[in-house]
């Protein structure tokens, strides 16, 4: 299968490209392949992909909260932009989204099946993205995720590290509740998905749930940092440009149906670590 993946030197663009080894693949990175560019979509299309899966996104949530402007161009108009360029040439698209396309106010976790109201701009944007993939394509796979990390990137887990190493102490919130996902995980799933030919909309994160702050006091434990204090706050107490959705586990029905499911999330941040 000939595949391209934009933000291809991100953490899921990597471990899609390491799972996907066997298969014909076509990384896409910027400046030449900058999908904010409406030149994108001819030059994607000349590489005649089978499937495009689109990882490039502006995933700082903050940083979207501040520039709006922006997480719609990279986050919406980008989208468009792949979408565009798989109507051209024929090829399946996989977007990746996100648990911020809720509200967090359910109450248990989501169904692919319940309506989107994002809170934030960053929600917002992505949400965006799934649209310009529903109105501009017939084949395409909307993969909903959260809490994303994978050993050599930037995310929660090697923050938590870094604030821990540097401050001595943390305060972490434990009122904001989600889905860990590891991306090596989510993309071995993501593979075993684009082979189904099942095109529709999926929540692929690791099974389970967790607060911010369990996560931050696991996440000590298996790095050896389990002496390290940890109070816990609530967002309230946590000053930051973005608002996120206070309760958004995703629940995995849809992809279960297939026999697609990920182990949960203890065991995938222990393989994490290495454990």
């Amino acid at each position: 299968m000939r595949i391209a993946i934009t933000g291809a030197r991100g953490q899921l663009g990597k471990a899609l490209q390491e799972v996907l080894r066997a298969e014909e693949i076509i990384p896409l990175n910027r400046p030449d392949y900058d999908v904010t560019e409406p030149q994108v979509v001819p030059a994607i299309a000349e590489l005649s992909p089978e499937v495009v899966i689109h990882t490039a996104a502006m995933t700082d949530v903050d940083g979207c909260a501040r520039d709006p402007d922006r997480a719609y161009l990279v986050n919406a108009l980008g989208t468009q932009n792949v979408a565009l360029a798989c109507q051209r040439c024929g090829a399946a698209m996989v977007y990746v989204s996100t648990n911020e396309v809720f509200d967090g106010t359910k109450g248990e976790p989501y169904l692919e099946f319940d309506r989107p109201n994002p809170i934030n701009a960053y929600g917002r944007s992505k949400l965006a993205g799934e649209l310009f993939v529903q109105t501009l394509l017939d084949r395409f796979y909307i993969v909903r995720t959260a809490w994303l990390y994978a050993r050599g990137g930037q995310n929660f887990v090697t923050k938590i590290i870094r604030a821990a190493d540097e401050r001595g102490r943390l305060r972490v919130v434990t009122d904001e509740v989600g889905s860990p996902t590891y991306a090596p995980d989510l993309a071995q799933a993501i593979a075993k998905l684009i082979r189904t030919g099942h095109y529709g909309i999926y929540h692929l994160t690791n099974e389970g749930a967790c607060s911010r702050y369990d996560f931050a006091v696991r996440i000590l434990e298996l790095s050896g940092r389990g002496h390290i204090p940890v109070e816990p706050i609530t967002l309230a107490e946590y000053k930051r440009a973005s608002t996120p959705p206070p309760y958004a586990p995703l629940r995995n029905f849809c992809a279960a149906q297939l026999g697609i499911k990920l182990r949960p999330w203890e065991e995938a941040l222990r393989a994490y670590f290495g454990l």
